[in-house]
C-alpha cells in the first residue's frame, strides 16, 4: 500500500505541529503496491497510473489566464455532469443543477482523480488545494481563504478517538470544502450571480467565497435560522431570503429562483462538485494519520454531503491502492428528524417520511434529503450503520465538548453524543490506528446555544 511517506522527501508528519508526539504512527513502513484500477463512485472515473505526471507550479495560475476567455470547459478536459437516472450529459457551461430531461440528480462524469506523491505534497501549502490532481478543477487564484488541513485533536477520555476541527475553517464550518469548488467554478464560467439555499453553514460558505470572487450572492434560509448565521451572511454582502416553513420549503423557493437565466445555483445538495470538495476531509485524515484511515468515520447526516464526500474520498484512495479497506461509516441523525436512520432500520433504499420535531441540531434537520438514496447506499457499502441521538444527549455532548475547550454548534455535537452513548459499533482495529474520527463541523459562535 502506497503511503504519503514514500519518496525522497522523507516522511510527512502525520499530524500536529513539529515535535508533536504521534500515538498513531505506524511502526511498520508502508510498501508500494501494484498500479490501481479506478472505480466510479458518485462520479465516473477513468483509470490512472499510480504516479500520474504532476503539474508544475506554473499550473497553479488562473484558469482564465491559462486558457483565455471563451473556453469555459478547457481546464476540465472531458468533465461533464451526468444524470444518475437517464444518463444524459450536461456541459459545465449549461449551469445545470439537475437533469434537463428527467430532473434527475447529476454526478461528475469523465474525471480521473490522482493523489499527488509525497514529494509534491511536501512542497504545497496546507490547504485542500494540495490535492489539486484529485479535484475536478484547477486551483483558483485569489478565491482561496486557506481552507483545509484542519487539526486533529484528542477526544476527552477516549485515547482511541480523534476529533477533526473543521469548525476552525475560514467561515466556521466544513462546508467551506465544497463551497470553494462551487464558487471557483461559477467564477470560471463568468456568471454574474450565485444562489444558494441552506440552514446556514453552506450559505455562509458560498457567500464568503462569492464575496472573495466578486460575485453577487443570494441565499435562501429557513425563517428560524440562527441570527448569528444570518448576520454572517449579510456581513459578506449576500442578499438573504428568509422562508417560512420547513427546510424543504426553503429549497423549493431557491430552486424556483435558480431558473433565472445567468444564475449559478451553488447547491451543496444538488451540485456534484460539492462532494468532491468534502472528500478532502478524508484525504487530510489519510495524510495526517501517516497513510491510513481510522476504523470508523462517525459523520452527521442531514442532506449527507459529508457522508457522500467521505465515501467518495475513501473509494478514490482504495482505487489508487493507498488504503487496503474502507472504514465503516456511522451516520448520525437527531432523533427528532431521522428519515435515513428509519429507512436503514427498515432495510429501505429511500428515506422514510417523517414529521420533524424541533431539534437543537438545526443543521441536520432535513426531512427529505434529495440524495438520500445515495447516502443510504454509501453507508451500506462500507458496512456501516445509522444511529439516532435524542435531544438531551446532544445537549450533554455539547456541554462536555465546551468543558474541554471545544465550542461547537449543537449540530456538531451529535457525533460525539453517539460515541459517548455507546451507539457507534465497536470493533477491533489493527495496529495503532485510531478506532474512530469524529468531525467538529461548525463553530459554536454561529448558533444559538442549547437551553
Amino acid at each position: 500500500m502506497r503511503s504519503p511517506a514514500d519518496g525522497p522527501s522523507g516522511p510527512l508528519r502525520p499530524y500536529g505541529p513539529p515535535g508533536t508526539d504521534d500515538p498513531f504512527r505506524s511502526k511498520q513502513p508502508y510498501r508500494p503496491r501494484d498500479p490501481y484500477r479506478a472505480h466510479g463512485s458518485y462520479g465516473a472515473h477513468e483509470p490512472n497510473p499510480p504516479h500520474a505526471p504532476l503539474p508544475s507550479r506554473d499550473a497553479y495560475v488562473s484558469s482564465r489566464d491559462a486558457y483565455g476567455p471563451g473556453t469555459p470547459d478547457a481546464p476540465y478536459g472531458g468533465v461533464r455532469l451526468r444524470c444518475a437516472t437517464c444518463g444524459r450529459l450536461h456541459a459545465l457551461a449549461d449551469l445545470a443543477w439537475r437533469c434537463a430531461g428527467c430532473h434527475g440528480l447529476l454526478d461528475v462524469h469523465g474525471f480521473a482523480p490522482a493523489m499527488p506523491n509525497a514529494v509534491e505534497l511536501g512542497r504545497r501549502p496546507p490547504t485542500l488545494w494540495r490535492y489539486a490532481e484529485a479535484l475536478p478543477m484547477p486551483r483558483p487564484p485569489r478565491i482561496s481563504l486557506g481552507e483545509g488541513m484542519t487539526p486533529l485533536i484528542g477526544a476527552p477520555g477516549r485515547p482511541d478517538v480523534l476529533l477533526k476541527a473543521d469548525h476552525l475553517m475560514p467561515t466556521g464550518s466544513f462546508k467551506d470544502r465544497g463551497a470553494v469548488l462551487l464558487v471557483a467554478l461559477a467564477a470560471r464560467l463568468g456568471v454574474p450571480k450565485v444562489l444558494a439555499d441552506s440552514s446556514g453553514n453552506a450559505g455562509t460558505a458560498v457567500a464568503a467565497y462569492a464575496a472573495r470572487a466578486g460575485l453577487a450572492c443570494e441565499v435562501y434560509v429557513p425563517a428560524a435560522t440562527s441570527e448569528g448565521k444570518v448576520a454572517q451572511l449579510r456581513a459578506y454582502g449576500a442578499v438573504v431570503r428568509r422562508i417560512e416553513g420547513s427546510r424543504e420549503d426553503t429549497a423549493a423557493a431557491a430552486a424556483r429562483a435558480a431558473e433565472e437565466p445567468g444564475t449559478f445555483y451553488a447547491s451543496h445538495v444538488h451540485h456534484p462538485f460539492f462532494p468532491h470538495g468534502t472528500k478532502t476531509y478524508v484525504f487530510e485524515l489519510w495524510e495526517q494519520l501517516g497513510g491510513r484511515l481510522p476504523g470508523t468515520l462517525v459523520l452527521p447526516a442531514g442532506n449527507g454531503t459529508l457522508v457522500l464526500g467521505a465515501r467518495l474520498g475513501c473509494q478514490e484512495l482504495l482505487d489508487q491502492r493507498l488504503i487496503d479497506r474502507l472504514p465503516a461509516i456511522t451516520a448520525v441523525q437527531a432523533a427528532g428528524c431521522a428519515p435515513l436512520a428509519r429507512a436503514a432500520a427498515a432495510g429501505g433504499d429511500v428515506p422514510e417520511p417523517v414529521t420533524v420535531t424541533p431539534t437543537v441540531a438545526e443543521g441536520i434537520a432535513v426531512a427529505r434529503p434529495a440524495r438520500g438514496s445515495q447516502v443510504l447506499r454509501a453507508v451500506r457499502e462500507t458496512g456501516g450503520t445509522f444511529v439516532t441521538v435524542p435531544e438531551d444527549r446532544i445537549v450533554a455532548a455539547h456541554r462536555e465538548l465546551a468543558r474541554n475547550g471545544l465550542y461547537v454548534e449543537p449540530t456538531s455535537a451529535v457525533c460525539w453524543a453517539a460515541l459517548r452513548e455507546g451507539l457507534v459499533p465497536e470493533h477491533a482495529v489493527e495496529g495503532d490506528r485510531p478506532f474512530a474520527v469524529v468531525p467538529l463541523c461548525g463553530n459554536g459562535l454561529k448558533a444559538k446555544p442549547p437551553e
